[in-house]
């Protein structure tokens, strides 16, 4: 089985940003699954580096074509390895091997009669490098850049693209997932109800020299379109390399839908006259908008992709953009949608389950993965996991990332739910009930490592921290959650680690009080200031009533904040004979405790126990520790005694 995708090769006009980031994540992703279920995928992406808006800005920034084409290239090369984004080829249209396909494929083209020589007035757009019809303006602008074409009338060499019409259409009915989703072959279907026009091939040198010479007259340059195109041919040594006959009969092109026409009429028209087969699949997706419009240089909306991977971690931004767009339409981008996926569904349910997870496996199993006994309640287990492999792989083959994501998230809910009515701890105390703590805490492990394999095409370097933490091969992945059960070493002591996801606090959860800082690797406690008007009617107050020593108000009191948590992992502090480190979650976020009862705990008997923490205490540094909170404990005979809730609650429960 073959995989062979692309993204647009990017013009090399503007740095990398959020549109470009989101179509090459996307083919990684899609790339990624391919291998995950078996393929020999080919995966590219690349610059266009020819035409009038390279010429244009090269000559703005007061340097050749040439270097300016190359110090941009260079910015979209390294960008990629940041965002996790691993390609198979990078290919330039200032490469050798490409011009050398272009000419070539013009040539063939020209020689089966299609290309002629003509005179042609129209409305030429410099930001699109096209010529738009009257039909096409919209009050007279260009509907992408919004700005008044230029009417140009000059000789070119023209392709006869319009003795394709009718061909193309009957390919679109009869090839449906041709365009995909089918709301842009619909689309495509309505430009086509009008005459196709031959399509200008060429610029003259009078007013272009910045691109590849047409191979027949060397009085005119290669129309950037014309050119581009060819990439994904000529990256695969067209006509007659093995890339070529391995990969090409698969290809598959992911674009956003602005560039819909000239992949889906130019490029399908152009390999027709050429004799050549189509490629299998056009992906199409759309905008990302900010604040209601399109997110575009020209507006200066741009939001730079890597500043956001940087702050949040590649993997939870490449989560976000695979679960919040719905591939083919529009979306909302902010950041604050960003954290609340981070927090939501990365802290507190996959970050969660594998705390939990890891942590109960290393106190009531000793580490280890339990080899389970046949199970009453196997079959279910087993028929929901197919029921996942089914939606997950279906999902990605008809490029839908959010709904394989959703499957998977729904397994992740499940398994977070069974650790609270399945309870371990309780199991681990009845001796009757090994046989289905071993099923349990195997079911746990198994679960965790098919979600890592299933979250890799997304989110690669958790999936490998996960299969890490297992004692697992990460190089061996499979979309068979048989075989991935196959390869848990059972002779292994896991580890659980920090948590994979610290909490993100928001500027509202800021504001309620003081709480601890949230940022990763932050040394020092969030400053809260209260408002004089508040400190100053509490100076009053307690001047003008002075209290009884030893007594505090209502008010007082209620100051403090107590919560019920769940202690989710526990370790000694380096350096210490009396701190324990305690990573708790309080149900919506997850804390680390530096709590001073080493002498009286063994950190494998807090795991799993419910205690009473002290939430709004301004943070403290304990032996390098910033601890976030205080546990409740009483002290008798210089002995101590956690506080736990004596009926189960639930973990983040107001204590009052």
């Amino acid at each position: 089985m073959k995989h062979y995708i692309t993204t647009p090769i990017f013009y090399v006009n503007a740095r990398p940003h959020l549109g470009h980031a989101y179509t090459t994540i996307t083919n990684d992703i899609l790339s990624r699954f391919h291998r995950l279920a078996g393929y020999e995928t080919h995966f590219l992406t690349g610059t266009d580096e020819h035409g009038d808006k390279i010429a244009q800005a090269a000559a703005k920034a007061n340097q050749s074509p040439q270097a300016y084409a190359d110090q941009i290239s260079a910015l979209f090369r390294e960008a990629w390895p940041n965002l996790s984004v691993e390609v198979n080829d990078f290919i330039r249209t200032t490469e050798p091997r490409h011009k050398d396909t272009v000419a070539r494929f013009f040539d063939l083209v020209n020689k089966r009669g299609e290309i002629y020589f003509g005179e042609y007035g129209g409305h030429y757009c410099f930001g699109c490098e096209r010529f738009y019809t009257e039909k096409e303006l919209v009050n007279g602008l260009c509907p992408d850049h919004q700005t008044k074409p230029q009417f140009i009338s000059e000789k070119n060499y023209f392709f006869r693209m319009g003795n394709y019409q009718q061909w193309l259409i009957d390919h679109l009915n009869n090839k449906f997932d041709f365009i995909r989703p089918e709301g842009y072959r619909s689309e495509v279907l309505g430009f086509l109800r009008e005459p196709l026009e031959d399509l200008c091939v060429t610029r003259p040198k009078s007013r272009l020299t910045w691109g590849i010479d047409v191979p027949f007259d060397n009085n005119f340059v290669t129309y950037v379109w014309f050119d581009a195109l060819i990439n994904y041919i000529s990256a695969l040594d067209w006509p007659n390399g093995e890339k070529f006959h391995k990969f090409w009969p698969v290809a598959q092109h992911t674009i956003a839908k602005d560039i819909l026409k000239p992949h889906a009429i130019f490029w399908p028209t152009m390999l027709k006259a050429a004799d050549q087969p189509l490629y299998r699949h056009l992906n199409v997706h759309g905008y990302w908008r900010i604040g209601q419009s399109k997110m575009s240089k020209s507006v200066g909306n741009v939001v730079e992709a890597l500043s956001m991977a940087e702050k949040y971690g590649s993997d939870a931004f490449r989560y976000f953009l695979a679960r919040e767009m719905t591939f083919g339409l529009d979306s909302e981008f902010s950041e604050d949608r960003l954290v609340d996926r981070y927090n939501a569904d990365l802290a507190n349910d996959l970050g969660n389950l594998c705390q939990r997870a890891l942590a109960m496996l290393k106190k009531f199993s000793s580490g280890r993965v339990p080899v389970p006994l046949p199970a009453a309640d196997d079959d279910q287990w087993l028929t929901r996991l197919e029921r996942l492999r089914s939606i997950y792989e279906s999902a990605f083959l008809s490029v839908n990332p959010r709904s394989a994501l959703t499957a998977v998230w729904d397994l992740i809910g499940f398994l977070n739910k069974s650790i609270d009515s399945e309870a371990p701890w309780a199991l681990a105390k009845d001796p009757d009930k090994k046989d289905r703590l071993d099923t349990v805490l195997a079911r746990l492990a198994g679960g965790l490592a098919y979600i890592g394999a299933l979250i890799w095409p997304v989110m690669p370097k958790t999936a490998v921290m996960i299969w890490s933490r297992l004692g697992m091969d990460p190089y061996r992945m499979s979309l068979d959650y048989r075989e991935v059960f196959s390869l848990i070493p059972r002779d292994k002591t896991i580890e659980p680690g920090l948590g994979l996801f610290p909490r993100v606090e928001t500027e509202t959860e800021l504001k309620k009080g003081p709480k601890p800082a949230k940022i990763e690797g932050a040394e020092e406690p969030v400053k809260v200031e209260l408002p004089e008007n508040t400190a100053q009617s509490t100076q009053t107050e307690q001047t003008e009533r002075p209290l009884p020593e030893g007594l505090v108000t209502i008010g007082d009191f209620q100051k403090i904040e107590l919560r019920v948590a769940e202690i989710l992992a526990a370790e000694k502090v380096k350096g210490s004979n009396k701190l324990i480190k305690l990573n708790i979650s309080l149900g919506t976020e997850e804390r680390v405790i530096a709590a001073g009862i080493g002498k009286h705990y063994a950190p494998e008997d807090l795991v799993g126990l419910k205690v009473i923490v002290v939430v709004n205490l301004v943070p403290a540094k304990l032996m390098g520790i910033t601890s976030q909170g205080m546990l409740l404990a009483a002290s008798l005979d210089g002995q101590l005694a956690i506080l736990t809730p004596h009926r189960p609650v639930p973990v983040g429960s107001k204590v009052s």
